[in-house]
């Protein structure tokens, strides 16, 4: 079996501000389904987080990250998100396991965190890199 991509799917109170929330930090609504709408699927590069309407009485809680989303320069993408008026939650800051990262926060509280792993050969953090052993 060869694994392909994954794809985030986030309970949403309002999927329509929720949409517009995501097409500000740069990913593209690629379609929403429904009548009226309840699933949307976002995607920014080869990345892809799914919007599904809450359906049930309360908002999932995330204890941290809801996705972590590789980028080739994190502070470019820092500077972006300040210019569109994106609220930072945590400031770009080295992490111990050889990212420099940032999180900002949806519309509903999920986190998300963009980073830029600072020594990607050969596979960076989390892919069988030395740093994540121990």
């Amino acid at each position: 079996m060869k694994t392909l991509r994954a794809m985030p799917v986030l309970q949403v109170a309002d999927l329509m501000v929720s949409v517009e929330f995501y097409n500000r930090l740069g990913f593209a609504t690629n379609g929403t389904w429904g009548e009226p709408a309840t699933f949307a699927i976002t995607q920014r590069g080869d990345v892809s987080i799914a919007l599904q309407l809450l359906r049930a009485d309360r908002m999932p809680v995330n204890t941290h990250w809801a996705a972590y989303i590789y980028v080739d320069d994190a502070e470019a993408v820092h500077q972006e998100f300040k210019t569109a008026g994106i609220e930072i939650v945590r400031a770009p800051e080295e992490a111990f396991y050889g990212c420099l990262d940032f999180d900002v926060a949806d519309p509903d509280g999920h986190l998300l965190a963009f980073g830029q792993d600072l020594d990607p050969e050969p596979h960076g953090p989390g892919l069988g890199s030395k740093k994540g052993k121990g």
